[in-house]
């Protein structure tokens, strides 16, 4: 990694594309966050503990939920504890501190090694979510103002944002971020990374698996295209039950589902579709 280290690329237990690489290191070196837009399950949660471990660092994941707040990130104050604390006469309502919970980003700035912090699917949140971490990720510090503290980074975290584009992102706070799209891998990209994860698969079995769920992709209409890792689930369930390509062949032949399609098709409607797309290929003489 560049500013510190080599450059960011794949292992032997992760694939990586150039271009995602290269994204890594630009908002490294120009000390950015890297906002990750993609398709669910293209591995963008799956880079900052990639990255985290390349650098032999900690990984703090910050899960943003809908109802999650810009300040939780900074600190939390309990008041609701001191309260109760000051009617039962504890010592501790004399020092505030002890009602004052650092966050994931207090967490980072104060990290004695320089940190991935991962904030994923930042698009969960409230549309001003953005905009209120604008200054404290811009200049890497905040005021705690029941303390009167100012929190500054020891070391600027290296700060990783997923989205899967759920809702837009204000333009002020891209304009702060380097931005990449995980673009869905190739067949050749796809099939490195099932090797990855199942290095002993039959080259005949994977072959056969990636066209059909290539053609699954590529259905019309389909509500939810299945993912790397709905695929690599697929695979793992195959070789558990010992399905050979023949018979994934013939079952995709006859133009029926595919065995254990639960892996791949996660609602009725996609079901629906693809059994109908196969009963019109079947009277086609496909």
């Amino acid at each position: 990694m560049r500013n510190g280290g080599s450059d960011f690329q794949s292992t032997e237990s992760y694939i990586v594309s150039s271009e995602l690489a290269l994204a890594v290191n630009a908002a490294v070196t120009l000390e950015k966050p890297l906002l990750i837009k993609g398709e669910p399950g293209t591995g963008k949660t799956r880079l900052a503990e990639e990255l985290a471990q390349s650098l032999n660092t900690e990984l703090l994941r910050w899960h943003i939920k809908s109802t999650t707040k810009a300040q939780q990130g900074l600190y939390e104050y309990d008041a609701v504890s001191r309260l109760r604390d000051s009617q039962l006469g504890s010592e501790k309502v004399h020092d505030i501190r002890n009602y004052i919970k650092p966050g994931k980003l207090w967490q980072a700035f104060t990290a004695e090694k320089r940190p991935v912090l991962l904030i994923d699917e930042i698009d969960k949140a409230d549309i001003e979510f953005p905009n209120d971490l604008l200054h404290e990720l811009d200049q890497m510090e905040f005021a705690v103002y029941e303390t009167g503290e100012q929190i500054k980074a020891v070391h600027r975290p290296i700060v990783i944002i997923t989205s899967n584009n759920e809702k837009e992102l204000p333009d002020a706070f891209l304009r702060r971020c380097f931005f990449h799209y995980i673009r869905f891998p190739d067949e050749a990209t796809l099939a490195a990374i099932v090797q990855v994860h199942f290095p002993q698969i039959q080259q005949r079995l994977l072959s056969v698996a990636l066209e059909i769920f290539f053609e699954l992709r590529e259905a019309p209409n389909l509500k939810k295209k299945p993912s790397t890792s709905e695929l690599l689930d697929w695979l793992k369930l195959l070789l558990a039950e010992d399905i050979s390509p023949e018979t994934l062949k013939a079952a995709h032949e006859q133009g029926g589902l595919m065995p254990l399609f639960g892996a791949l098709l996660k609602n009725e409607q996609d079901v629906t579709l693809v059994e109908k797309l196969a009963f019109m290929a079947r009277r086609q003489g496909r």
